[in-house]
């Protein structure tokens, strides 16, 4: 079925979504935006764990990826590689690198062209280029592992900007739960309309059930922002109301059930296969899109947050890396709403044959502000005048996934979000989000492929390795 959890993780301040702006290969969703794309949340394996496993499969381990730079001239096109990574029995460090050639192409090419002979001199000066620092970005990473804790940090600086990243993650496994602490300054945050924002300093702590047989989930958390939020590329000047400073301390519960409509049941009779040469064991390529079945599932929870400071009213922030004044909206100092999700799943086909054998099709409705859709409700019947960002906030939203093998592992896959409601520039239900994405199931890992997405929302894509992301 389609992620139904997502639901309640997009609550909080640390859900991360894929994307190729930060060496670790991720950043956070904005929390109380519309639940993001399935396809866009980010892979369970750290990035610098999946150039690891990538780099066997690419010529020189270099894996490629594509996202718009603060420089034009730089372009979006950049090569990323693990440069080292020493271990031991309880951690390792690791130095990852990112290049992006347009910009140092084009000026060889200029220094070519400009000269009227071949001279030394000429050569000299087309090796200057390479010493440009903005093509260049580097990230140390490390993680130590005790026990049931494990501890990870991660620097990054970009050629382009002038300032470092750094981030702080602390996991504690609990019989029952998961502690998880995450540190970053500046942390990078992505909106509904794929806006990118930098809040100087994040601080979350989070203490979340595991999946029960119940369907029963409940998480506790809180959040802590520091200094005014930085526009990074976000067309709208107006920062998000969650990410402005100030204490949160939020409180989610969701309580999730599924239904098969049928299901053909997998037998050791058909894992084999009998040919000339004997017989085989072949297993699906995927675990989890290993029978056929028709599904319908659903999730119901709540949220409530109590704000501490910060409730700053129509005050203007000047950014620091553009022009843009952003003005704040007052913040309730407390807040209670109910989300909803309910989907239908079917899937043709065991995923087992080279050709023909999986056909998927997932349609999930969202509702993620129930209050919300009701006050909305409410001033139509009252013919009240109602703001597009609270239209857009309150709707319901539809999200499609359409899986289909090409060959063998190879599957195609496409996630749409389709808005049910009218905008000032669109008339009716639209699409507000969409991603491609060509994936490559790894047998051996069970549960595992190589994904190669595409965002033309945000001109954004990248090669990742994803394990059970369902």
């Amino acid at each position: 079925m389609a992620n139904l959890r997502t639901a309640m993780d997009s609550a909080f301040w640390d859900q991360p979504i894929s994307s190729p702006q930060t060496l670790d290969g991720s950043a956070n969703s904005v929390p109380g935006d519309p639940f993001p794309l399935d396809a866009a949340r980010a892979s369970r394996a750290l990035r610098i764990q999946q150039l690891a496993l990538l780099g066997l499969g690419f010529p020189l381990g270099i894996i490629p990826s594509y996202s718009p730079s603060s420089q034009k001239e730089l372009g979006s096109f950049s090569l990323q590689s693990l440069l080292l990574k020493p271990s031991t029995s309880f951690g390792w460090v690791g130095l990852v690198g990112q290049f992006r050639p347009k910009k140092l192409i084009s000026e060889i090419k200029r220094e070519f062209s400009n000269a009227d002979e071949l001279e030394v001199s000429v050569f000299r000066d087309a090796a200057k280029h390479f010493l440009d620092k903005s093509l260049y970005s580097i990230a140390l990473c490390s993680q130590l592992s005790l026990d049931s804790s494990s501890l990870l940090w991660n620097t990054e600086r970009h050629g382009d900007k002038k300032s470092h990243r750094h981030k702080l993650m602390l996991y504690q496994k609990l019989p029952d739960h998961d502690i998880t602490l995450e540190a970053a300054w500046p942390q990078l945050f992505i909106d509904r309309k794929g806006g990118y924002w930098d809040v100087p300093e994040s601080i979350s702590l989070s203490l979340s059930s595991l999946a029960s047989d119940s369907g029963l989930r409940y998480r506790f958390g809180i959040q802590k922002n520091s200094g005014h939020p930085q526009n990074v590329n976000a067309i709208n000047g107006e920062a998000p109301a969650a990410l402005m400073p100030g204490l949160c301390a939020k409180a989610a519960f969701s309580y999730e059930q599924s239904k098969d409509i049928w299901r053909q049941k997998e037998t050791k009779k058909d894992l084999i296969v009998t040919t000339d040469k004997g017989q085989f064991w072949r297993p699906a390529y995927d675990v989890r899109l290993k029978e056929p079945h028709a599904t319908i599932s659903a999730i119901i929870g709540g949220t409530f947050a109590t704000w501490f400071g910060g409730r700053e009213s129509s005050m203007a922030v000047e950014s620091q890396d553009s022009d843009i004044s952003i003005t704040t909206k007052k913040r309730s100092p407390l807040n209670a709403d109910l989300f909803g999700s309910v989907c239908y799943t079917f899937q043709h086909g065991w995923f087992r044959k080279p050709f023909g054998d999986l056909t998927r099709f997932d349609a999930r409705l969202d509702i993620c502000s129930a209050s919300g859709l009701a006050k909305r409700a409410l001033n139509i019947f009252k013919s009240s005048s109602v703001s597009n960002a609270e239209k857009s906030m309150s709707s319901p939203r539809l999200n499609l996934i359409l899986q289909q093998q090409v060959a063998g592992p190879i599957v195609f896959r496409v996630d749409s979000k389709f808005l049910l409601d009218s905008s000032s520039e669109k008339r009716g239900p639209h699409m507000e989000d969409i991603i491609y994405s060509l994936s490559y199931s790894l047998r051996l890992l069970r549960s595992g492929k190589i994904v190669a997405w595409y965002s033309p929302k945000r001109k954004e894509g990248m090669i990742e390795l994803r394990l059970y992301e369902f």
